[in-house]
């Protein structure tokens, strides 16, 4: 006997509508309109699941950050057998990442682009995103035993913050190759 395939609940529905509109318009040009309609429900229903857009944009955030934290540290772990290889492993991920066909850039950093003010919710979800990738890549730079890991871990973390908004501004996929190539010189100065 074969089950159907479930089907996602118009709250989840409306979260994956949302994030692929926020990703590919950006947050402000992306209406509540657009998204209800999108994901086949009413406007009303939006707003029952979510008491206002922002709420909306806090949850969908969150929602990318588990996911996207979650196959970034996946692809890191499975790409190298060694802390050294899985350092390296960073940019294999990106590289893939950039090349998808739906690559519009770091949802994070877009959105961090479109909230000026410093204390909002939204720009602080960014913020912890960030700081949450460069502790996992601080942790692997002390297991790779680097002479500096916290040094090592933010020249990594840059390296990749600037191959993704390199990769997004130029439509340059290769742009993770050249952040590798000096990702490894880094290694090599700090890790005998």
């Amino acid at each position: 006997m074969s089950k159907k395939p479930l089907r996602a609940s118009k709250k989840e529905q409306l979260l994956e509508t949302a994030l692929e509109l926020f990703a590919k318009n950006g947050i402000h040009a992306t209406g509540v309109d657009s998204i209800a309609e999108q994901s086949g429900v009413t406007k009303r229903t939006l707003y029952a699941y979510f008491g206002s857009k922002d709420e909306l944009i806090l949850t969908v955030l969150q929602h990318y950050d588990g996911l996207a934290r979650k196959e970034f540290m996946r692809r890191v772990e499975t790409g190298g057998k060694t802390p050294r290889a899985r350092l390296l492993a960073i940019f294999d991920f990106a590289q893939r990442w950039f090349q998808q066909k739906n690559f519009y850039g770091c949802l994070f950093i877009n959105t961090i682009g479109e909230y000026s003010h410093p204390d909002t919710p939204i720009r602080q979800i960014c913020k912890e995103y960030k700081k949450l990738v460069k502790g996992y890549i601080w942790e692997l730079c002390e297991q790779a035993g680097a002479s500096n890991p916290r040094e090592l871990a933010e020249e990594l973390a840059l390296l990749l913050e600037g191959a993704t908004v390199t990769a997004q501004v130029s439509q340059n996929p290769k742009t993770a190759q050249i952040a590798k190539r000096a990702a490894s010189a880094l290694i090599e100065k700090a890790i005998p």
